[in-house]
């Protein structure tokens, strides 16, 4: 028969006892995931889930693109107004799925109660809309750029500073997701966000396509509102025999500087959704 020491007991519980709060309160949580480790995992999911199911309409997207410039080759033979459908055609295919298919899909998550279970992930709320408006966003490169390209061809405008898109393709879409997650996030009703997304993207058609001094004065003024206004400018310019390329640079730095305003706008959004 073998007798422990009291003191080896009291040894064991005080060890069983020391990682355990003394007062009986919970133990903390793990911290919050870290900025960019959350957005590429948002960013990744997103890309794999909206793959196979925007494919098609991306295919639909160029395609309309696509089909303006041809019905304005017969009205317009070439100038500025020539670079202004170009230009114009190629941002709305970023209109279409950035700022239209992302507020429908922010307002179907938000109708469905998916919003919960974005809550519940340890990851901050920028990383949520950053992530979902960089893979709908990505989407829109080969459409734009082919839109670009053949609108080109089609109009005798010179291909030589199309590697513009590069940056007008991220900004363009970052402006255009923000705004079109803010749209489907702060609609009371699944329905309305899909109207709004419609809407933004009529207005990139409508204001985009046609040059800014041939519009009337208060049309004018919402075409400067439009996001997407400042990355079509930019665009257009770079079809010059010779750019103005300080005045691309200042196009480029407004849409980036909207790009960030609408996002900070739908992280606000979501914050306000994901409470409620």
């Amino acid at each position: 028969m073998s007798i422990v020491p009291a003191e080896a007991v009291s040894g064991r519980v005080g060890t069983a006892t020391a990682n355990e709060p003394a007062d009986g309160a919970p133990a903390p949580l793990a911290p919050r995931a870290r900025l960019l480790p959350s957005l590429a995992a948002v960013y990744r999911a997103q890309l794999s889930r909206a793959r196979v199911a925007r494919i098609p309409l991306l295919f639909v997207a160029t395609f309309q693109s696509v089909g303006i410039m041809i019905l304005m080759r017969g009205v317009v033979d070439g100038g500025d107004e020539a670079r202004a459908v170009v230009a114009g055609s190629s941002v709305l295919v970023v209109a279409f799925v950035a700022l239209n298919l992302l507020a429908q899909y922010f307002g179907q998550l938000r109708a469905s109660g998916g919003l919960d279970h974005y809550a519940t992930l340890p990851v901050p709320p920028a990383a949520v809309v950053l992530g979902a408006a960089g893979a709908y966003a990505s989407f829109t490169v080969p459409g734009t750029a082919v839109t670009a390209v053949t609108g080109s061809v089609l109009f005798q405008l010179p291909l030589t500073h199309l590697w513009v898109l590069v940056a007008v393709i991220p900004l363009s879409g970052a402006a255009l997701a923000g705004l079109g997650a803010a749209l489907g996030l702060l609609a009371p009703r699944q329905e309305l966000a899909t109207l709004l997304g419609q809407l933004g993207m009529s207005a990139a058609l409508l204001l985009g396509v046609l040059p800014g001094d041939r519009l009337p004065g208060p049309i004018a003024y919402a075409r400067d509102l439009l996001p997407s206004t400042y990355g079509v400018e930019a665009l257009a310019r770079t079809f010059d025999a010779r750019p103005d390329w300080p005045v691309v640079a200042f196009d480029l730095a407004v849409c980036a500087a909207v790009g960030v305003c609408s996002l900070a706008v739908a992280t606000w959004a979501y914050r306000r959704a994901a409470v409620r």
